[in-house]
């Protein structure tokens, strides 16, 4: 399965798996028209509540990620809302909820962008 959750992570279950998917698009892993897992069975192999995965699914579709076929399941989005998918775009959607979550904890961007860049590998960029 691509979808790997962390139980250190600060991040709510449902954004670790919504952010998973993401990136799974993002990285070509999953491509536009191509079916996500039942959300039972991503719940059983997580072992979380299916509720969980459910609200994941929902903020997928929110986002325009993922469209839901009745009676089939979810898919991967395709059409003009894929371009959301490329990854200047997936990097700016991480880019404002980590600036969101800095925010609520006090910080500032440049504090956010001097971790940032503290953390990154050298010769990570482009």
């Amino acid at each position: 399965m691509f979808i790997e959750m962390k139980r250190d992570d600060p991040r709510p279950a449902y954004r670790q798996i919504a952010d998973e998917v993401l990136r799974a698009v993002a990285v070509g892993v999953l491509k536009a028209g191509e079916p996500l897992p039942a959300t039972r069975q991503v719940a059983s192999d997580l072992k979380l509540n299916p509720n969980t995965v459910q609200h994941a699914y929902r903020t997928l579709l929110q986002e325009g990620i993922i469209e839901m076929r009745r009676g089939l399941g979810a898919f991967v989005a395709a059409g003009p809302r894929g371009a959301r998918h490329k990854p200047d775009a997936v990097a700016r959607q991480i880019a404002e909820r980590a600036l969101r979550e800095a925010f609520r904890h006090g910080l500032l961007a440049s504090d956010l962008m001097k971790a940032l860049q503290e953390i990154a590998p050298k010769g990570s960029d482009r």
